[in-house]
């Protein structure tokens, strides 16, 4: 395996782009409208948006720097517009015309020639040929004029500076007032036979194609509604992921709104998806079956919480509704009430469609469905639905001890999870009778280890194989920092209790949440392969808009890197004649004066070995011969037992060496032998060695994972010291490619130069 977290390109492939492309275009807009854009041809685009209050105002955007695509893969950054053409035909219904007070206005941003920031606001009807809905429209960037009315609101635009430009799109009603229109309004727009000419009119953008590996991809509408699926799928394609796209249909984009109270709540008027979410994910499947991708539709038991109806939601004994963390908060849906299940049904259905549409073969899955838990411990088993289905006794923390009462309680929940879960994939088949169904199933939170009993009610024994055909386990709280032996522990768990062998298994490793977090990516990154390496079907990472965000690139080194050390040991005993000698590399200058200034360059020593004197016999020189052929010389590593440090201590004691001090959250911890003030990273321990101590008192809660790292089973106190014992052997390698034993010398009593130098790995 191997990754790279790329900032910037640098010799990777370019192609050529010309600026206006239809796939690179944005939208944005306040909520609760909605708004898409699709790339229709090579030479079209599409906006389709749905307006509910009457200052509603949507934004088409061409950004002059690529904010929204990988680092290797993005155009590049030209602000200068002045010798670029646009043209293209403009059609247009259900947004305010061309002609008319408040229609469409492309607004540059950017800086005036002085160097002030500034907007200028270009009336595209003054540049219009046609009618106000059907208009060919071309401007010149160099001459471009602002205002409504010209000459009279003349203001010459500086194109020579300009972080984006925006074409602002407003329902017919609109008048920017702050209440709500008398119903959704529902509009759109095409630009087609898009051209720009000019001697800048092209872009240098990013093409390399990654080699295929083994791991495959997972995104979310809700992170990717402004973009185009084109760009989207783009991405996927050149960063080498293959196979099936998990796509999250959301939970905040997707639906449509009728009013209520003064509120605006999810509704089935019309139906259940809205018309910019259909036209996006219609042009989505089609592009991602061209491009030979499988998708997986994700659709999860939340709703944002502003627009979910109040009975629709799972709530604490006190009434507080389950709400999550983000911002703003999705509330959880009742598994027990029958309107929001229903709901949940329309909605799968419709996506359903959407794919059959396509000639997508259909896989559909229940992504992370549970029984809400507040931070306090109370289960959110106690709205009307659920106090009326389920009968639930108090419990006021499920992380304790628990009566007979409140554990039926959680089985009746998890009974009712799992009967709601088989409705919602019974719908999916009633459009797609050989879909593939598959759960998703977050196990640190219905696992948890301070709350045991909760799996009765939110890894239900109603999911146990075959209620579904895949088993989809995801742990980032644990990936993420590299908690290897909770993984293990809840895999085990899991597996155990709903019985899907790792064939029938998925796995989701990711995410990191925030871009000052991106280190995470190595041990996500490892997760991923130890998966692959378990056999699991698939391995996706979670997401790809934190993929781009973080330039995280993933390579599979091939056969040959991950042989390049053979895990054996050099086959013959040294005896104390073997010659050991460590190495530094030190720069030193004096000056005239005769003082010194000394600079190490490498941090640790590096050890040479001649394990010469170690031949003895014939049979000996036999062996040295077949190991070196073995090994092919230099290009292999292999495990050497250093006859005068092998070990951290006399007796290998558990509390020999620190390896590290506790911080309430790291698990994994590099083994070290300390010289003075220089630490050695010890990655070859001898197996079965290895003694762990928190604090001084010895743990057997550990594994021993490769590279020498300790994965301790739970974290240690902030504070709390961690020491190590073990014996160990130095990875080394042949130091040269050839190896001569003279027999006739052999026999005369002289030793063999058989030199070793020793490899660095950490």
């Amino acid at each position: 395996m191997g990754y790279w977290l790329a900032r910037e390109r640098t010799v990777q492939v370019e192609d050529v782009l010309t600026r206006f492309d239809p796939r690179f275009w944005t939208v944005n807009f306040p909520r609760p409208m909605m708004a898409s854009v699709v790339s229709a041809a090579p030479d079209a685009l599409r906006v389709d948006a749905v307006f509910y209050r009457r200052d509603d105002l949507a934004g088409l955007i061409w950004e002059s720097e690529d904010r929204h695509d990988h680092p290797l893969l993005g155009y590049a950054t030209k602000r200068d517009y002045r010798r670029c053409r646009l043209r293209f035909r403009w059609r247009s219904g259900g947004v305010r015309p061309l002609d008319a007070v408040h229609g469409p206005v492309l607004t540059i941003e950017g800086r005036d020639a002085a160097g002030t920031p500034r907007a200028w606001y270009v009336r595209l009807w003054n540049y219009a040929s046609g009618t106000p809905e059907d208009a060919v429209v071309e401007i010149d960037f160099a001459t471009a004029i602002g205002g409504f009315e010209l000459p009279t609101d003349a203001d010459p635009v500086w194109a020579g500076d300009v972080d984006r430009m925006f074409v602002s799109l407003v329902a017919p009603d609109y008048d920017g007032e702050d209440a709500l229109l008398p119903g959704p309004a529902e509009g759109w727009v095409e630009l087609s036979e898009i051209a720009c000419d000019g001697p800048d009119s092209v872009l240098a953008i990013g093409a390399p194609v990654l080699p295929e590996h083994g791991l495959s991809i997972a995104s979310g509408y809700d992170d990717s509604y402004h973009l185009t699926p084109a760009r989207l799928l783009r991405n996927a394609l050149h960063l080498g992921y293959r196979g099936s796209i998990v796509h999250y249909v959301g939970m905040s984009h997707y639906f449509r709104l009728e009013a209520n109270g003064g509120g605006l709540y999810a509704s089935l008027a019309g139906g259940v998806l809205n018309t910019p979410c259909v036209a996006w994910h219609r042009h989505f499947a089609a592009e991602a079956r061209a491009l030979g991708y499988g998708v997986i539709w994700s659709l999860s038991y939340e709703l944002l919480d502003q627009h979910c109806w109040g009975d629709w939601k799972q709530r604490a004994g006190d009434g507080s509704p389950a709400r999550t963390g983000w911002e703003p908060p999705s509330a959880l849906l009742s598994p027990a009430h029958g309107g929001a299940m229903a709901y949940l049904q329309q909605v799968a259905h419709a996506f359903v469609q959407l794919a059959v549409a396509a000639g997508l073969a259909v896989r559909f899955q229940v992504g992370e469905p549970w029984w809400w838990v507040m931070p306090d411990g109370r289960p959110c088993l106690y709205d009307d639905a659920g106090r009326a289905l389920l009968d639930p006794v108090e419990i006021a923390n499920v992380r304790g001890s628990l009566d007979d009462a409140q554990t039926a309680t959680l089985d009746r929940a998890g009974a009712v999870l799992a009967a709601s879960t088989a409705a919602l994939t019974g719908a999916v088949r009633q459009v797609a009778p050989e879909a593939e169904t598959l759960l998703l199933a977050y196990l640190p939170t219905v696992l948890d280890a301070a709350a045991p009993e909760l799996k009765r009610a939110n890894l239900p024994i109603g999911w146990a194989s075959p209620a579904f055909d895949v088993l989809q386990l995801e742990d980032y709280d644990w990936a993420a920092v590299g908690n290897v032996a909770a993984t293990a522990r809840g895999i085990a768990a899991a597996e155990a209790r709903l019985g899907y062998p790792p064939e029938r298994q998925q796995y989701f490793a990711g995410f990191v949440l925030r871009p000052e977090d991106a280190g995470q990516w190595q041990a996500i990154d490892r997760a991923a392969e130890t998966a692959r390496a378990r056999g699991v079907a698939a391995t996706f990472l979670w997401a790809l808009p934190q993929v781009i965000r973080d330039g995280f690139v993933h390579f599979d080194e091939g056969e040959d890197a991950m042989q390049a050390f053979d895990d054996v040991r050099f086959p013959l005993a040294l005896g104390r004649e073997a010659e050991v000698a460590p190495e530094l590399s030190t720069a030193i200058v004096t000056s005239a004066g005769g003082a010194e200034k000394r600079n190490a360059d490498w941090a640790q020593p590096r050890t040479r070995y001649d394990v010469g004197p170690g031949v003895r016999s014939e049979a000996d020189i036999a062996t040295l011969l077949a190991f070196f052929r073995a090994r092919l010389g230099p290009a292999r590593g292999f495990r050497l037992t250093d006859p005068f440090d092998n070990s951290s201590g006399v007796d290998a004691a558990p509390g020999d060496q620190p390896i590290g001090t506790g911080d309430g959250i790291t698990t994994r911890f590099p083994l070290l032998k300390h010289y003075g003030e220089v630490a050695r990273r010890i990655t070859r321990p001898v197996a079965g060695s290895v003694r762990v101590a928190v604090d001084g008192i010895e743990t057997h809660g550990f594994s021993l994972d490769s590279g020498g790292i300790v994965a301790l089973d739970g974290a240690p106190q902030p504070g709390a010291v961690v020491t190590a014992g073990f014996r160990f052997d130095v990875p080394v390698r042949f130091a040269e490619d050839r190896l001569a034993v003279n027999r006739a010398t052999f026999l005369a009593g002289a030793a063999p130069s058989v030199p070793l130098i020793e490899v660095r790995e950490a």
